[in-house]
């Protein structure tokens, strides 16, 4: 198996996990929050959606797929690189969007993922993307990069569901 058929079958991977951890939720469990700082999980798919965006987008020079509408449907205070990095528990607290427009835009946000990998050879995935770090940071360890976060912040919705459903509040 080569470098981007491996890359394919983890991008792959990540909308159907989503989609395992939120479908079925009840809207209230949506920004439902364990404490007043923590993420909810409303936040944690828009933040999905928006890091794979940016990073993949940037990464070989797209558009954002945010910007074919879905900021206006999403309709936040937030500007068009804003992936969540950083955000208060104000700013977690804003985003407040049904099931269905959060596994919209993280599907929409995988298919593009997946023809940006169609359209690449093994070879592409050492072009240094960003030369801010030391080591300068490749095509390749930036898509790794932005997957295995995605898969992270998947985990910690399946668990926010479970910790939910056990007290009752999903």
């Amino acid at each position: 198996m080569h470098g981007i058929a491996v890359l394919q079958d983890l991008y792959g991977r990540i909308s159907p996990t989503v989609h395992r951890a939120v479908d079925g939720l009840p809207a209230s469990a949506l920004t439902e929050r364990l404490d007043p700082a923590a993420n909810t999980i409303a936040w944690l798919t828009w933040h999905i959606g928006r890091d794979q965006d940016v990073q993949v987008a940037a990464a070989v020079g797209r558009d954002q797929v945010y910007s074919r509408g879905w900021a206006e449907r999403f309709d936040l205070p937030f500007g068009l690189q804003d992936t969540g990095y950083g955000h208060t528990p104000d700013d977690v607290a804003t985003v407040r969007a049904p099931a269905e427009l959060l596994l919209g835009y993280v599907d929409e946000v995988a298919a593009e993922s997946l023809d940006v990998l169609a359209g690449l050879a093994d070879a592409d995935l050492d072009e240094v993307v960003d030369d801010a770090w030391d080591p300068p940071v490749t095509r390749g360890a930036r898509l790794v990069s932005v997957a295995n976060d995605s898969l992270e912040h998947a985990a910690q919705i399946a668990y926010l569901r479970g910790v939910l459903e056990r007290t009752g509040r999903a």
